[in-house]
C-alpha cells in the first residue's frame, strides 16, 4: 500500500493545513445546521476528497454499512453526460438505507457538460431533505455561477512546508526510516503544498535509500547542485558570459527537469532580493517567472531556458 493511501486521514484530527474547513464542518454537525450542498476547491493532493469522506461518514452516523449505500462516490470525469446526471437525480429520490442522509461525493465536478450542469441545477434549487452533495474540483472557474451560488464553498489551501515536514517526520518514524532533517525538508518542499505529492516523493526516496540524506533526495528529484545554480546566478548578475556559457552547457548535459531548476532559481533569487533589494534582481526574477509559465508548452525547453538566462544579462 502506498504511503498516501496508508496515511490518508480517517478523522478530522488527522487532516493537516485545513483547520478553517474542519472547524466549520464540525460546528455544523454539532449545531445540526448541515447544508444541502458543499464545494471543495483546491489543487490536487491537498485533502479535498479526504475531507469529503470524513464529513460523509460523520453525518451518516459513522456506520460502515453506509459506505457505498448511503455514501456514493462519483467521478465526474467519466460520468459527465446529461444521462448520467439524470440517473443520479432519479436515484436521490430514494431514502437512505442506514442513516439520516444520503451523501453524494462528486469528484472533478468541473468535468460536467453544460447540459449536465443544467440538469443538476434543478436538484440544487429544490434539495431533498435527506440528500447532501459534496462537490470537489481543481478548477472552480469552470463551474457555472448558478451552481456556485447554491453551494457552501470551501477553498482547500496548499499545505505549508512546516506542516509537511512535521507530517513526514512522524510517518518516517512509524515506517522506521531514518532521514536527515535536510532530506525531509527537501521532500516537503518538492510537494508544493500537496500532501499526496510529498508522500509520493517520499516513497521514491525510500526506494532509493532507507536512510535518505539530502544528496539522496537531490538524486531522486533530479535537482542540480545548489553551487551550480549559485554559479549561474552569479554569472548573470556580474554579466560573466564565459561562466554563464559553461554553466548552461553543464545544465544541458544533465538529466534534470528544467521546471525544477526554474523553481529552485526563483527561490534563490527571492532570497537574494530580500537580503539586498535591487532592480536587477527583481528584473531577473520576472524573467524566470515568465519562463516558468512558457516552458511548459515549449518545443525546445533547453533553448528557451538558455535564452532566458541571456535575456537576464541585459
Amino acid at each position: 500500500m502506498s504511503l498516501y493511501r496508508k496515511y490518508r486521514p480517517k478523522k478530522f484530527t488527522e487532516v493537516i493545513g485545513q483547520d478553517h474547513i474542519v472547524r466549520t464542518l464540525q460546528n455544523q454537525i454539532k449545531a445540526g445546521g448541515i447544508s444541502h450542498a458543499y464545494l471543495l476547491c483546491g489543487t490536487r493532493g491537498t485533502g479535498k476528497t479526504s475531507i469529503a469522506k470524513i464529513f460523509a461518514r460523520l453525518v451518516t452516523g459513522d456506520n460502515p454499512l453506509a459506505d457505498g449505500i448511503d455514501i456514493i462516490e462519483i467521478d465526474a470525469a467519466s460520468n459527465n453526460r446529461v444521462e448520467d446526471v439524470r440517473d443520479l437525480i432519479e436515484k436521490t429520490k430514494y431514502p437512505p438505507t442506514y442513516s439520516k442522509y444520503k451523501v453524494y461525493i462528486i469528484d472533478e465536478v468541473h468535468m460536467f457538460s453544460n447540459s449536465s450542469f443544467n440538469a443538476f441545477l434543478k436538484t440544487l434549487e429544490e434539495p431533498l431533505p435527506h440528500v447532501i452533495f459534496i462537490l470537489a474540483t481543481t478548477e472552480p472557474n469552470k463551474l457555472p455561477k448558478t451552481i456556485l451560488s447554491r453551494v457552501l464553498r470551501f477553498d482547500v489551501r496548499p499545505v505549508p512546508v512546516e506542516l509537511l515536514v512535521k507530517q513526514l517526520t512522524s510517518i518516517f518514524k512509524k515506517e522506521g526510516v531514518i532521514a536527515t532533517p535536510e532530506a525531509i525538508r527537501l521532500i516537503s518542499e518538492a510537494g508544493n503544498g500537496s500532501v499526496r505529492d510529498a508522500l509520493s516523493t517520499a516513497e521514491a526516496v525510500i526506494a532509493y535509500s532507507q536512510n535518505p540524506s539530502e544528496i539522496d533526495v537531490v538524486a531522486v528529484l533530479g535537482k542540480l547542485d545548489i553551487k551550480l545554480l549559485e554559479s549561474l546566478l552569479d554569472a548573470i548578475f556580474t554579466r560573466d558570459t564565459k561562466t554563464l556559457d559553461k554553466t548552461l552547457k553543464t545544465i544541458a548535459s544533465s538529466s534534470v527537469t528544467l521546471n525544477t531548476v526554474i523553481v529552485d532559481i526563483q527561490k534563490m533569487i527571492k532570497t537574494r532580493f530580500l537580503q539586498n533589494p535591487s532592480k536587477q534582481i527583481l528584473d531577473t526574477y520576472k524573467v524566470f517567472a515568465e519562463l516558468e509559465m512558457a516552458i511548459k508548452t515549449a518545443l525546445n525547453p533547453q533553448s528557451m531556458f538558455d535564452g532566458a538566462c541571456i535575456l537576464a544579462l541585459q
